[in-house]
């Protein structure tokens, strides 16, 4: 496969993975891969509610907190949806979100570097 197949299929894995686990899909996804590393970028994932709370400090802390949580419980189910279409180790997995601009970072740290395995 080539890599931006690779990239797809990610993209689809983490959209499924957040409509099950988190509770809604993102309006838009992206994920690019740079060597042993995998970046994922959501758009459009926070529901109204959540928008509504993000207005304040205290509603961002609780959102972020929220949503913290949900990800940490639920990061090995997300983590074997990526095994399934890379099949490499994963090291680790971090996220962040930006009640700014709605939009959610998941980096991904692999044990190889997967742009050796594309297709040219």
């Amino acid at each position: 496969m080539t890599k931006g197949q690779i990239e797809a299929k990610i993209s689809e894995a983490i959209s499924k993975f957040e409509t099950e686990y988190m509770g809604r899909g993102p309006k838009q996804i992206r994920t690019l891969i740079f060597q042993d590393l995998i970046l994922i970028r959501l758009k459009g994932f926070l529901s109204q509610s959540e928008q509504k709370l993000a207005e304040n400090v205290q509603g961002v802390e609780l959102l972020k907190k929220v949503r913290t949580t949900l990800f940490e419980t639920s990061r090995t189910c997300l983590e074997a949806l990526i095994k399934e279409v890379i099949d490499v180790d994963i090291i680790s997995t971090h996220s962040d979100v930006s009640t700014k601009t709605g939009e959610k970072i998941i980096i991904i740290t692999v044990g190889e570097n997967l742009e050796e395995r594309f297709d040219k």
